[in-house]
């Protein structure tokens, strides 16, 4: 087994790259833990005899949390225009949300609680099997912030729009039994069946001509309606005045110090 740096660990079997993120108890994501999982799918991305990824987490408890909170709250990550410190990472936040040319299939296992940024990554995804105790949330409300690294541009294209606005506005849990119901993942399997499963989808896949496989995400990247890339850049540079006041507001940083303190929010509007 590999070392753990940043927060990743990182094996190769045969074609086949697994990438496990192993950082604290939840996995929350630093801006270091960041770039050293756009490194690994760098690495997946660029060699030409790694054909497909996969992604995990450590445990059974939890896949992601996503943004560590704890670096908000300390001012060692910011809010206002997070993704400028995140602009010389490969794929944006986590190496996938926003990677736009990296063709070879990514299958998440999901291991435990897929939650805030961890739910994005899992949706940057090409296939996602769950293990049997998921669930999957979007808590960032409560927070004074949004879920902007690929929730919002990404899950009311994927279930129900009701369905993912009581996700983004009430921040209710949806069951990995339920995600399957809408096709928002692939399958469920009981835990320990959960890497297996996985591993057996990567060797189908490793088996496949390369070309063919990345011509799949190539053509549907480029022939969807509405850009998904588009998405995103309308986000980072368009006028959306409320979007932008939110993200420098005093209740952004009131959400995140008041979770740290574990007290109730007292937002102000401002």
């Amino acid at each position: 087994m590999s070392e753990v740096e940043n927060g990743v660990r990182v094996e190769r079997h045969g074609r086949v790259l697994e990438i496990t993120m192993d950082r604290g108890k939840v996995n929350a994501i630093d801006n270091n833990m960041s770039r050293a999982l756009g490194e690994a799918f760098r690495t997946l991305h660029e060699d030409p005899e790694l054909w497909v990824g996969i992604i995990t987490g450590a445990g059974e408890r939890i896949f992601s949390a996503g943004w560590d909170l704890k670096a908000l709250d300390d001012g060692e990550q910011q809010l206002d225009n997070w993704w400028e410190s995140e602009s010389d990472v490969f794929g944006g936040f986590a190496g996938l949300t926003e990677n736009w040319v990296m063709n070879k299939p990514v299958i998440a296992a999901l291991n435990g609680l897929t939650i805030g940024g961890g739910f994005e990554i899992a949706l940057s995804c090409d296939l996602i099997i769950a293990a049997d105790h998921v669930e999957f949330a979007l808590p960032e409300m409560p927070l004074g912030i949004v879920p902007d690294a690929g929730a919002l541009q990404r899950l009311p294209r994927r279930i129900p729009y009701n369905i993912a606005m009581e996700m983004l506005l009430l921040g209710r849990r949806m069951p990995a039994a339920e995600a399957a119901q809408y096709g928002l993942i692939n399958s469920v399997v009981p835990y320990d069946q959960l890497m297996d499963k996985a591993r057996e989808w990567a060797e189908q896949l490793a088996k496949s001509a390369p070309l063919a496989l990345q011509t799949v995400k190539e053509v549907l990247r480029k022939i969807e309606p509405e850009s998904l890339e588009q998405t995103f850049h309308v986000m980072r540079t368009e006028d959306l005045p409320t979007y932008r006041k939110m993200l420098k507001s005093e209740d952004s940083k009131e959400g995140i110090n008041a979770f740290m303190e574990k007290r109730d929010p007292v937002f102000k509007g401002r």
